[in-house]
């Protein structure tokens, strides 16, 4: 099983290939990366000092075709803060604070000349601050602030906020202000002639669905829906930029259709062909199914289950951080359900579950208690006792018994999509 695996792995990695390109490069200038993978987008990560408005400036000559600055600062130097806001302002840039990040104090200017813009993550304003007691000099800068951000069309209510709170302090504006002072602004205009892409039609002969799944839903999806052109930040947000790889990792549910495809990398292909509607995938890898579907397209990466022949995709935005690994409780229901074999005793209850009618509620149930170690389902009286304990094995017809274990998984790989 782990070479057929490691089969279905190496043909993903060859189907890849059509939208795969050489190893990316990034550059540096100061706190601003550029990567040769996404050369409309440039990074900010990191304080900005006195020499950033000129790295800012280097950073758009090595990507000229930039479009959005993601922001990841604690602030730093305020008039270079102003520069880089003004140049983003002349260019017309969109801006974006991604989940996990923050952008505070100067950076703030910066994120509010954004000509789109949107936070996910943390956004902080404050007054300037100086160690000199130029009363003159302050009052300049506050002048050159107001009016950048005048320009900017930033919020009264916005510089109210700022203006009110004390240097040695941050007003991290909460999702309730984000929306009631518009600090995000959509952009984008939309495509005159949307494009229409055929995607495959869901096979309706015999169930081959992973065992771990539901019946198909057998939703057909004759093309995909018309999709609007998307602006800078909505095409970094939502269109997928890399997908993440998982060998024995069932995506249960969420099934937007189900299809019969030769390889792993078809079924990739045929989820990223649905711009956008299709997030995820699990193709299964058992070479004994001959006939049916063996392809899951899901509106989401769903449940995840531990299945040794299921293969699963994840589609990532650029929006989105790189999966970390996760560990569950998990029964394979290829390599840990024992058909005729009883567990006798260890019951955690002295009734059966009331909710388990058939043996995949059965095996989701035990996983989803987490005091169970394994289940026995008896058919004929459509009986599910999950077990605190395993009794010594016996022979039961009409009985099925599975066992619990905890698996980790982490992606295989990641492969980008530029």
């Amino acid at each position: 099983m782990h070479h057929r695996l490691r089969a279905v792995f190496a043909s993903i990695l060859l189907s890849s290939a059509w939208i795969c390109g050489a190893s990316a490069a990034e550059k540096t200038f100061g706190p601003f990366t550029v990567d040769d993978a996404k050369p409309d987008v440039i990074a900010l990560n990191g304080e900005i000092d006195v020499n950033s408005g000129l790295a800012f400036r280097r950073s758009l000559q090595a990507a000229p075709n930039a479009k959005l600055v993601t922001l990841n600062s604690p602030g730093g130097n305020v008039q270079m803060g102003l520069l880089i806001a003004d140049d983003i302002h002349q260019r017309k840039l969109a801006t974006y604070i991604p989940k996990d990040s923050k952008c505070f104090s100067a950076c703030s200017f910066v994120f509010l000349a954004g000509s789109e813009r949107k936070v996910d993550g943390a956004l902080g304003v404050h007054q300037i601050s100086s160690d000199s007691p130029d009363l003159v000099g302050a009052q300049l800068a506050i002048s050159d602030i107001i009016e950048v951000l005048n320009r900017f069309g930033t919020p009264m209510d916005v510089m109210q906020v700022m203006f009110k709170t004390p240097p040695n302090d941050m007003h991290v504006f909460s999702q309730d202000e984000v929306e009631r002072y518009k600090l995000n602004r959509a952009g984008g205009e939309q495509s005159s002639s949307p494009t229409v892409v055929d995607v495959p039609v869901p096979v309706s002969s015999v169930d081959t669905k992973l065992p771990s799944q539901a019946a198909p839903v057998g939703t057909e999806v004759a093309s995909a829906t018309p999709q609007a052109k998307l602006s800078p930040l909505e095409e970094f947000t939502r269109r997928p930029n890399r997908i993440a790889i998982y060998t024995g990792l069932d995506l249960f549910g969420d099934d937007i259709s189900s299809i019969r495809v030769e390889e792993a990398g078809e079924c990739a292909k045929s989820c990223l062909a649905m711009n956008g509607q299709c997030k995820a995938f699990t193709f299964n890898s058992n070479p004994k199914i001959k006939r049916g579907p063996n392809c899951f397209l899901k509106s989401s990466a769903g449940r995840a289950d531990g299945n040794s022949v299921a293969f699963s995709g994840r589609f990532l935005s650029g929006a989105e951080a790189d999966p970390s690994s996760v560990t569950l409780g998990t029964i394979d229901p290829t390599t840990a359900l024992y058909e005729d074999i009883d567990l006798p005793g260890g019951d955690l209850s002295r009734r059966p579950d009331p909710a388990a009618k058939t043996p995949l509620d059965c095996r989701l149930a035990c996983i989803d208690e987490k005091r169970c170690v394994a289940f026995t389902y008896i058919k004929p009286k459509r009986e599910c006792w999950l077990k605190g304990a395993i009794g010594t094995p016996m022979s039961g017809k009409g009985i099925v018994s599975g066992l619990k274990k905890l698996e980790t998984f982490a992606p295989a790989k990641i492969i980008s999509l530029q």
